[in-house]
């Protein structure tokens, strides 16, 4: 398993490095801003919430020093001397007018970005249109990463900077190329609510790979952190009435067999975002899996045909949203 230690450290006196998380308060992107911090970059958590990403912001310092006491008196300053800083962002993924306000929010107060990490997203959640008329986990999982993504991408260019984005297995249950610009309002929600789902984070990964083809100056990553089962994304599912236990046991005995912790599930991202083996000539568009293995997303994620399909689709509707890209 990679070890965090191994990889590169910045000393923010000297170099400044700039990291904006989405979802960076909890869960996997907790574990991401946690390292980065400690790896001396500057760190923008974007999140809905101001109250929870203040609260994290405290704990992420205080397990920073925490974790530092516990080494020897040498490298625990060494290792102080890299600690960066954390900011926050507000940002609503279900409203566009929110991730604009962020992009130019970043835009005043950055000259560069060295790595752009889409972490934020929600699973499995019943049916329901934003307020820009797309379905919740099409706009969260993707399409607002793709309009925040655009808007950022001239500060990502001023240092060749790295996007990472996280998907998941799930993408997997698109098992043919489906249109965005079907509803699949169909019962039983269910179980169509996870083939949204896979839409949502097929899409993110074809939009990494085209970023990549028109984009061969930065580093474009897409990736499955692992079956993170402590999340709060399976909060939907445990809280369903009756059958709520019933799911909530299943996620427990997959977690057992089979899931990581938070921390381990941010190992990708953190090799991706800090690896100095990692270039643009010979890894761009890569979809890397657990603990930061090279692997291979699905024939749909993959066909660059459709990939073109959904970021020309995206392109479209963003426009006649008044998003031009």
């Amino acid at each position: 398993m990679l070890n965090p230690d191994d990889l590169p450290f910045f000393d923010p006196t000297k170099t400044e490095k700039i990291a904006v998380v989405t979802g960076g308060h909890s869960g996997i992107g907790y574990y991401t801003t946690l390292h980065l911090f400690m790896h001396g970059f500057t760190i923008y958590i974007c999140g809905r919430n101001s109250h929870k990403v203040h609260k994290a912001m405290r704990t992420i310092i205080d397990e920073a020093t925490d974790r530092t006491n516990t080494l020897q008196l040498d490298i625990r300053n060494e290792r102080r001397s890299f600690f960066g800083s954390i900011h926050y962002i507000h940002i609503d993924l279900t409203d566009l007018k929110s991730v604009e306000r962020a992009t130019l929010k970043l835009q005043r107060s950055v000259t560069h970005i060295d790595v752009l990490i889409n972490n934020a997203g929600i699973m499995a959640v019943p049916y329901q249109l934003t307020k820009d008329g797309f379905e919740t986990q099409l706009q969260t999982n993707y399409i607002s990463h793709f309009l925040f993504t655009m808007r950022l991408l001239p500060l990502l260019k001023e240092c060749n900077g790295r996007v990472i984005s996280l998907s998941s297995l799930g993408h997997l249950l698109e098992f043919k190329y489906w249109k965005l610009s079907e509803k699949w309002n169909i019962w039983p929600d269910i179980i169509f609510t996870w083939f949204r789902y896979a839409i949502s984070k097929t899409s993110l990964i074809q939009f990494t790979k085209m970023l990549a083809i028109k984009n061969p100056d930065i580093l474009c990553i897409s990736l499955h952190p692992g079956l993170v089962m402590n999340t709060n994304l399976f909060s939907y599912w445990t809280r369903l009435p009756l059958i709520g236990i019933f799911f909530w046991v299943l996620f427990q005995v997959i977690g057992f067999f089979f899931g990581v912790s938070n921390e381990q599930g941010s190992l990708a991202t953190l090799k991706c975002a800090l690896s100095n083996n990692m270039s643009t000539e010979n890894d761009n568009g890569k979809y890397y899996t657990t603990g930061g293995i090279e692997s291979k997303s699905s024939y749909i994620a993959n066909n660059l045909d459709d990939a073109a399909s959904t970021w020309i689709w995206t392109v479209h509707q963003l426009k006649d949203r008044g998003y031009k890209i």
